[in-house]
């Protein structure tokens, strides 16, 4: 699976001629436009990326980092950067067919995403990987967008300051019903608030910690280069690794951090307020930018610049480890509260995800019934032990990627179509 998601966006990378790559600054000043009143759609552009942002920055920026580098060793972190910056294309992709072949369902809402452009672009015969795809991800959404999320929560919150996990678990059943019960506006709305204050806080704290020791950021960049093509000696409490430890765990962690290729970005951007699918989907290509190759980067200097990833530490604790580290008091805070943010708006994103996926599977009946399902699971997964639910959240991620992976490549000549119509429009 991580070698047909990398090719998949490395094919589609070569197909647009680096587009992704160029149109970076572009895609920022895109963000801050403002003249959307005429356009179709239910949430601002810029809404749109703060909700996919909001169920990709999560627990794999800030415990997945930390976890590459112990089993890659500091190299990983080099193949987490080139796993996005190929990933950027395929994120660009989703979103623009997302938008291109989007429908406005009977309750007058725009969805999308890729059942739709699965249905609509490759045509009826090909509505079972449709089908499939929302199967996939309703069933994918109970377990890595809710449950795993309310146990991390409460898991932090019991370390942190003793709270027992069913009182976090009903905390979060009933605020996240205040939000979810509003559709995709509310959802929208509150992302568009926690997420940037969440992210700025969480890379300004690393940024203190990075500066502290700016003599040894460029070590700590080559040591992350070094590593990458040469492996990781034994040292300390690390046990060491080699360059294929350093590329699977780095592109596992990339892909887990920034979903680029799963398909679940592109239901949030179907529902921007635009009438350029290319511009919608240069606005998504940054989701990719800003998870990896800025906070996941953020955490993992921060990890190799305090020297605590020899120490024998794994997931968020080395990560709260180094926080403390290099920042004492205040860092543990930082990242218990990242996790807290991180995972809640998590909850949020992927409720919208696995609705949607219900829509197309059982119509607009079912969006009521999923709604308080998902509601009744977060206590139940913030009190249980998830393990065997780890293992099927992961199992059906992976299945939902095959269906979007399939329909990217053969509707990439419609992707490349619109991308060459919008360049030379310029």
């Amino acid at each position: 699976m991580l070698v047909f998601l990398s090719a998949v966006g490395i094919f589609l990378t070569l197909r647009l001629g680096f587009f992704s790559w160029r149109k970076i600054p572009d895609a920022f000043q895109l963000l801050w436009r403002t003249e959307i009143s005429h356009r179709q759609g239910n949430i601002s552009p810029f809404q749109a990326l703060m909700t996919a942002l909001s169920a990709t920055i999560g627990t794999g920026n800030i415990a997945g980092v930390a976890t590459a580098i112990v089993l890659g060793g500091p190299g990983a972190v080099f193949w987490m950067w080139v796993t996005a910056l190929f990933g950027m294309a395929t994120k660009y992709a989703e979103a623009v067919l997302a938008v291109k072949y989007r429908e406005v369902d009977e309750l007058g809402n725009f969805v999308g995403g890729p059942m739709y452009y699965i249905k609509n672009g490759l045509g009826k015969n090909w509505r079972w990987l449709g089908f499939l795809f929302a199967l996939f991800g309703t069933l994918a959404s109970f377990g890595i967008g809710n449950m795993v999320q309310a146990n991390s929560v409460a898991d932090a919150l019991q370390h942190s300051f003793q709270i027992p996990v069913w009182i976090t678990g009903i905390f979060i059943m009933l605020i996240t019903s205040a939000v979810i019960f509003g559709g995709i506006q509310r959802i929208a709305e509150v992302a568009s608030r926690l997420v940037p204050i969440m992210a700025i806080a969480y890379i300004i704290g690393a940024m203190i910690v990075i500066l502290n020791q700016a003599d040894q950021v460029l070590p700590a960049l080559l040591l992350i280069i070094d590593n990458a093509f040469s492996g990781t000696a034994a040292t300390g409490g690390f046990a060491g690794a080699t360059v294929w430890a350093a590329i699977r765990f780095g592109v596992a962690r990339g892909v887990f951090s920034n979903e680029a290729g799963l398909g679940s970005a592109p239901i949030a951007h179907a529902a921007a307020k635009t009438n350029n699918p290319v511009q919608q989907g240069m606005i998504a290509m940054l989701g990719t930018f800003i998870d990896t190759l800025m906070v996941c980067t953020m955490t993992a200097l921060v990890i190799i610049l305090t020297g605590v990833w020899q120490d024998g530490a794994n997931g968020a604790a080395l990560s709260t480890l180094a926080f403390n580290t290099g920042l004492p008091i205040w860092g543990g805070y930082i990242v218990t509260f990242g996790l807290v943010i991180f995972a809640f708006t998590t909850i949020l994103g992927w409720s919208y995800y696995g609705e949607r996926c219900a829509e197309f599977i059982f119509g607009v009946k079912s969006i009521l019934p999923y709604r308080i399902l998902w509601i009744i699971a977060i206590p139940a997964g913030a009190m249980g032990k998830l393990s065997l639910i780890w293992l099927l959240a992961d199992v059906m991620n992976g299945m939902m990627a095959i269906p979007n992976l399939i329909a990217l490549l053969l509707l990439s000549p419609v992707l490349y179509s619109l991308t060459k119509e919008f360049l030379l429009s310029k």
